[in-house]
């Protein structure tokens, strides 16, 4: 059983999506407006949002990127839109995992368990306040510092650069990157997780030509690690990271 906030402005929709979701023995709560289901996200804490995109007041994506910045809940995303760019956008601002409607009441349920299964693996998993050289990372409190210097860094960056810090020092390849930051298990544009670590290299005020915490295996993935010695010559052969990330 989870606590669950259903932020949808359809009554008829959001009526029988709380009554499918009550049946299985969730704990149900409810709004109708973007800044109602901020309020109560933050109010009442619930397990995992499903967010509608299409609201009254703000659009969905911009209650997410406000959402994220108070908050990790997790959230699905219930749209009608199914044009690739605004399921991406969503996922980018901060969605765990999205549905498309019409759905059926068991494809919700099993997107819900698979997600607060993840987000419970996450916090075991990444709970723990990482250092990598200067950089410190804290998953619980969302903040990431550079020699005690605050960085501030986008939901999905952060995402990305958390999930690289719980496993510091392993490559991790961009196929599993995608699916496990973005949920994308069936592959998706290495160029959005290529922009990602460009606009992370630039935040941590790292270049091509200085030694790097992330740091690109070519043909296999990226780490996060401290440069030593051989990863600064490796490094200062490579390109720029915003030509090559």
């Amino acid at each position: 059983m989870a606590q669950l906030l259903v932020v949808e402005d359809d009554e008829r929709i959001r009526t029988a999506l709380i009554r499918a979701l009550r049946d299985r023995g969730h704990v149900v709560s409810s709004a109708g407006t973007a800044l109602d289901g901020l309020r109560q996200a933050v109010d009442e804490r619930p397990d995992l949002v499903v967010l509608d995109l299409g609201l009254p007041d703000l659009d969905g994506r911009e209650l997410l990127r406000m959402l994220r910045a108070v908050s990790a809940v997790p959230v699905i995303v219930a749209t009608a839109r199914d044009d690739e760019g605004s399921v991406v956008q969503a996922l980018d601002n901060g969605a765990d995992d999205y549905v498309l409607k019409p759905f059926r009441a068991e494809q919700l349920e099993a997107r819900i368990r698979a997600v607060l299964r993840r987000a419970a693996g996450a916090a075991d998993a990444g709970a723990a306040t990482v250092s990598v050289g200067t950089l410190t990372v804290d998953p619980r409190s969302r903040r990431v510092t550079v020699a005690g210097r605050p960085v501030e860094l986008s939901p999905k960056e952060f995402d990305l650069l958390a999930y690289l810090a719980a496993r510091a020092g392993t490559v991790v390849s961009k196929r599993e990157l995608l699916a496990e930051v973005w949920q994308l298990p069936y592959g998706g544009s290495d160029k959005t997780l290529d922009v990602h670590l460009s606009w992370l290299r630039r935040k941590l005020g790292e270049s091509g030509t200085e030694p790097r915490l992330l740091q690109t295996v070519r043909g296999v993935g990226v780490r996060l690690a401290e440069p030593d010695a051989e990863t600064d010559a490796e490094t200062a052969a490579q390109p720029p990271a915003d030509a090559e990330p």
